[in-house]
């Protein structure tokens, strides 16, 4: 099953947006090991032979957004948005050159259809300030 992510920085809780991120998610099941696949589309990162509750926290653990920019004791607020992508949809998001931009916006716009049930999450406010520091790809430790 595929499924296509929305994250958004808002500058404030009446929702000025900061930034945008898009993914897509691809999950499988093994009926035979009984474990999960994930493929994450923009990196074409895979991860398999999880349990459930492991390939919910590696894909939300492998998300992200870019905060630069943002100052440091600014507060903001973050909302994840999680669709199930429909398999006519996915024909026009992805080719050759990746995923398109517009068309995720499109969806992300539009009501959910019948028997379509969106996932939102919302936190905040938040300081950049007050999170935890992680280190990620091209960050160097230390």
């Amino acid at each position: 099953m595929t499924f296509l992510s929305q994250l958004t920085i808002f500058g404030d809780d009446r929702g000025t947006v900061w930034r945008h991120a898009h993914e897509r998610l691809t999950v499988s099941y093994d009926v035979w090991e009984e474990k999960f696949s994930v493929v994450l589309g923009s990196a074409n990162r895979r991860v398999s032979r999880l349990s459930a509750s492991a390939a919910e926290t590696w894909c939300l653990d492998n998300l992200a957004i870019s905060a630069l920019g943002l100052p440091p004791e600014k507060p903001f607020w973050v909302r994840l948005e999680l669709r199930t992508a429909d398999p006519k949809d996915l024909s026009s998001l992805v080719g050759d050159p990746g995923i398109s931009i517009s068309g995720l916006i499109e969806i992300f716009s539009r009501k959910p259809g019948a028997g379509e049930e969106p996932w939102t999450l919302n936190a905040g406010p938040l300081r950049l300030a007050n999170l935890p520091k992680a280190f990620g790809h091209g960050t160097r430790k230390g």
